[in-house]
């Protein structure tokens, strides 16, 4: 049974860094809209999760776990508009980096990391009540 107990435990890591990637892709998309608030200021920095792999001595495994949140360092989109106070210059704004699509697209492969986790959740509880169903016969 200890195998599935391990499963769960794998599954549930997924699910968690899957989770964390979600709660960084909706700031993301709150902030995306985002301007410098002064002249020469920057705007929200869109950021990104990295996965690593780390050794869970209690399991003997890898699970994943997001392991840094670095910012995107593409530069920020530049629109005219003189009367806006944080406008430079020579009239320009400073928006955020972040690009509503790659957000959407990133939300969506997020979701279906998070559900192939729980899947295996389910299937792992349904094997282990059918196996505990078994051994009280």
């Amino acid at each position: 049974m200890s195998g599935l107990a391990d499963t769960l435990q794998i599954s549930a890591a997924g699910m968690q860094a899957q989770s964390d990637r979600l709660r960084v892709v909706a700031e993301n998309i709150a902030n995306a809209d985002a301007t410098a608030t002064t002249p020469g200021g920057e705007p929200y920095r869109r950021k990104l999760v990295i996965f690593e792999n780390v050794l869970n001595k209690e399991l003997g495994m890898e699970t994943v776990k997001v392991t840094k949140r670095p910012y995107d360092m593409s530069p920020f989109d530049k629109k005219f508009d003189p009367s806006h106070p944080a406008a430079d210059a020579q009239g320009y704004v400073l928006h955020s980096n972040v690009n509503s699509i790659v957000e959407m697209m990133d939300m969506r492969e997020a979701r279906r990391g998070y559900e192939a986790n729980l899947d295996v959740v389910q299937v792992s509880k349904a094997m282990l009540s059918q196996t505990i169903g078994l051994l009280n016969k």
